[in-house]
């Protein structure tokens, strides 16, 4: 406090030595009132309720009156250094800056009892994402070109739509033909319905077409689903509208949330800062996780996140064939550092987990990551088809060699990338256990590890399961693997 106030102290001196005179030797009056050094909060969100004012400084006094764009509000004298005032929600319901002072007593003339000026936020309010419903026409004949003067007028309906009256520019139409991503444009738009135009350029090409919807931020983001639009040719598949059920994964302090949500044409898998617990300069924001080095969304689905303690590290599955340059066709496992909470100069990156010495590991399904606390350990399931020759010079014969049921094994894995471990860390893919089968009697999907905190426990399932470490059954379908030998 003594150090908080000698500072105080010296701002005080510098202010009133810069006070009384201009660059041209003119006198003016100086503020002879209190000296305020910041407010907590420094900005709101428009349409806030009531907001109470926290104001800190010195020389505030028993009548001291802070005042809001030269208005006073109703204020509360804590101390010399302190005083708090409540802000009404009519001064906060649009956005924009406001002016913060305060007024102590003062007998006028050189005595004006103000104190400096301080500005107040006030930012616009968290947009919501876009929903998508319905759209006409679904399909057009493709134009031989030139195609000038072509175009559709294509009409979009659904909810949380922004107008383009709106300070971010209102919202976005995007046209996703393969790997090209072009924005028809808007024409109309109100809450619940957009008309856009595609040109010929964007009809020039046949092929299906994915058209979404994007609000700015703050807030915003592309809309979770997408409608199939057919440029020429037969009718498009069904766009993906829904995912299969599966539980979202969350920080321990439950402020990040990964989860898998439909996104156009495939299911990505996103991770949501609520900021639940942080500072009041937190903005919430939704991040893809499932994207490659240049941001381009996976072009193939992604299921099962699992999230690291403090929310910075995302394991996932996905069958996208550009998230790494050397992944193996087939589902594979990465690992997506978002860098939250990690210094500004942290780049998000993405790395296969999924492989082993050789680069790859036999199975083509690699499925449903589990991730330790730290983010460093990572276990996961990886199905291999029926073959011949097996692992270790065995040979596994198919379970049913009249087809049916999958017959291949059932291997889950453990991979250390050495993430926050000494530069002699060699990442390593180890084998927990080994299963012939890949789906349990009766063809019921297979379910993946479960790997504890500090990564020295993992969890299988199945009821014939054989441990290629020390292991003990919890019950006749789960047995616990301890990945460290010793125990």
């Amino acid at each position: 406090m003594k150090r908080f106030l000698a500072a105080l102290a010296v701002a005080v001196a510098a202010m009133f030595a810069a006070d009384g005179c201009s660059n041209n030797n003119t006198t003016f009056q100086g503020n002879t009132g209190a000296f305020i050094a910041f407010l907590a909060p420094t900005d709101a969100i428009a349409g806030s309720p009531d907001l109470t004012l926290t104001v800190l400084g010195q020389g505030f006094v028993a009548k001291t009156v802070v005042q809001w764009n030269g208005k006073n509000l109703a204020t509360t004298f804590l101390s010399g250094t302190q005083v708090t005032a409540v802000v009404p929600a009519a001064d906060i319901a649009k956005q924009g800056t406001a002016t913060v002072n305060s007024l102590n007593p003062h007998k006028g003339g050189q005595d004006n009892g103000l104190s400096n000026t301080i500005v107040f936020i006030i930012r616009p309010p968290e947009h919501l994402l876009p929903i998508v419903t319905s759209m006409l026409p679904v399909s057009a004949a493709s134009c031989v070109s030139p195609c000038a003067g072509v175009s559709v007028t294509l009409t979009i309906d659904g909810s949380n739509f922004l107008p383009t009256s709106d300070p971010s520019g209102g919202s976005v139409v995007q046209w996703n033909l393969g790997p090209t991503q072009t924005l028809p444009q808007v024409t109309a738009i109100t809450s619940t319905q957009i008309t856009a135009t595609l040109t010929g350029t964007q009809l020039s090409t046949a092929g299906c077409a994915t058209v979404t919807v994007y609000n700015p931020p703050p807030g915003g983001g592309t809309g979770l689903n997408g409608l199939s639009f057919t440029v020429g040719g037969g009718p498009c598949p069904a766009a993906v509208t829904g995912v299969e059920e599966e539980s979202p994964a969350l920080s321990s302090d439950g402020r990040y949330v990964a989860y898998a949500a439909a996104d156009g044409a495939h299911t990505q898998v996103f991770v949501r800062d609520t900021c639940e617990g942080a500072d009041s300069n937190c903005e919430p924001r939704t991040d893809l996780v499932s994207a490659a080095e240049n941001a381009t969304p996976a072009n193939g689905d992604s299921h099962s996140p699992s999230i690291s303690a403090d929310g910075r590290y995302v394991a996932f599955s996905s069958a996208a064939t550009n998230l790494a340059s050397s992944a193996p066709p087939g589902r594979q496992v990465y690992l997506r550092d978002t860098c939250f909470g990690a210094a500004t100069s942290c780049k998000p990156s993405m790395q296969l987990v999924s492989t082993d010495p050789a680069g790859a590991l036999l199975g083509t399904e690699n499925l449903f990551p589990s991730l330790s606390a730290s983010g460093r350990f990572v276990a996961f399931l990886s199905v291999t088809p029926s073959h011949a020759g097996g692992q270790s010079g065995k040979t596994h014969a198919p379970a049913n060699a009249g087809g049916g049921a999958n017959s291949g094994l059932r291997q889950v894995f453990m991979r250390d990338t050495c993430l926050g471990a000494t530069a002699s860390c060699t990442p390593r893919t180890t084998r927990i256990s080994l299963q012939p089968g890949d789906a349990p009697p009766g063809g019921h999907a297979p379910a993946g590890p479960a790997l504890s905190g500090n990564s020295s426990h993992v969890a299988i399932p199945g009821r014939d399961a054989t441990l290629l470490t020390h292991g003990a059954a919890i019950d006749d379908r789960v047995f616990l693997a301890l990945t460290n030998a010793s125990h």
